[in-house]
């Protein structure tokens, strides 16, 4: 038998930063984000040898190890051996010999939620071999305390729970690790539209996301003002892009998205860079009425907002900087697994 799972990345688009402890658990966080059609895979297979091979097929990347129940985290695919650790310790893994490969459709630092996708998506996939009987929230948690507190990586909650539920969410943050996922019920017209008039950018850069997010919980922790401020109006562009969807006042997008853009850089330093200022201008030049940084910023993907037909100008502005346009769609449904 075969098993396999796939997860889909999310574009943000309001809130972002504001599900980041210790900022979540002090304040309450709260974002709007969209799965898409853009996808992390897991793949099981069993092997007759005594051996547990880890492969990141888009990395071209391949560790090999004799049987144990714990692998080495030492630098290599680390995500893929944190997880086999965690999975092995919770639940026990059959004594046999197994290939674990994996591919995302996004490089990683990229802004969409790539990482943390995959981690639900390596999940799902033991899931699927072991009957785990773990439902959406189960599963999302179960990925963000893995990276957060068995691999000590830097992160929000955010992607997470975008990849367990999948569609178009409402989430909430609160301490103690409680989240509240809504998923909102957008007339289709609306979401046609919201999908025809986002153009999702690739820069052509990467970003290590955890530098700036340690510096955003930094401030936070030593109270900065303009940053926690940043944050409280990011959190209030949240509740204004929600209502602007479900009531179809989509020609306030662009004007929500340009107005969080100008708060997320208050957060912390970094996020934006002379690249993305430039870019960022140009697309509004052309005919973009607002836009955001995916992510944590530094770099990744871009989303901009062009109403009516302005998106032809726009994309063909932004081709010049040598990055690339992806194609994208909303997706309805979060991650998946079956066995074959």
């Amino acid at each position: 038998m075969i098993y396999r799972s796939r997860a889909p990345l999310r574009i943000g688009l309001a809130g972002g930063g504001t599900d980041v402890s210790p900022y979540s658990d002090r304040y309450g966080g709260a974002i709007l984000n969209a799965s898409i059609s853009l996808f992390a895979y897991a793949t099981i297979e069993p092997i007759d040898e005594n051996a547990i091979i880890l492969v990141a097929l888009d990395r071209k990347e391949e560790e090999r190890y004799e049987w144990n129940n714990e692998l080495p985290i030492n630098g290599k695919l680390d995500l893929l051996k944190g997880i086999y650790n965690r999975i092995q310790k919770d639940y026990g893994v059959p004594l046999t010999g197994f290939r674990l490969s994996t591919f995302v459709d996004a490089p990683a630092g990229s802004g969409l939620g790539t990482s943390s996708t995959l981690v639900v998506a390596i999940i799902a996939v033991f899931a699927e071999m072991l009957r785990l009987p773990l439902g959406e929230y189960d599963m999302a948690h179960y990925a963000y305390d893995i990276e957060r507190n068995d691999l000590g990586l830097a992160g929000g909650k955010q992607d997470q729970y975008a990849a367990a539920f999948g569609g178009i969410n409402f989430m909430e943050f609160y301490g103690d690790d409680k989240v509240i996922v809504n998923p909102l019920r957008i007339k289709q017209e609306y979401l046609n539209e919201l999908e025809n008039n986002l153009v999702l950018y690739f820069t052509a850069t990467s970003r290590e996301s955890a530098t700036i997010i340690k510096e955003q919980q930094k401030n936070v922790n030593q109270g900065n003002e303009k940053s926690i401020e940043a944050m409280h109006q990011l959190k209030e562009q949240s509740k204004m892009m929600k209502e602007a969807l479900l009531k179809g006042r989509l020609h306030e997008i662009g004007e929500i998205l340009d107005f969080g853009f100008h708060q997320k850089r208050l957060m912390a330093a970094n996020i934006s860079n002379t690249n993305i200022e430039e870019l960022y201008t140009a697309a509004k030049k052309a005919g973009a009425t607002g836009g955001k940084i995916s992510g944590a910023g530094g770099g990744g993907f871009m989303t901009f907002y062009c109403p009516v037909n302005t998106r032809y100008k726009v994309i063909e502005t932004l081709e010049l900087y040598g990055g690339e346009v992806r194609n994208y769609q909303f997706t309805k449904h979060g991650v998946k697994s079956w066995t074959i």
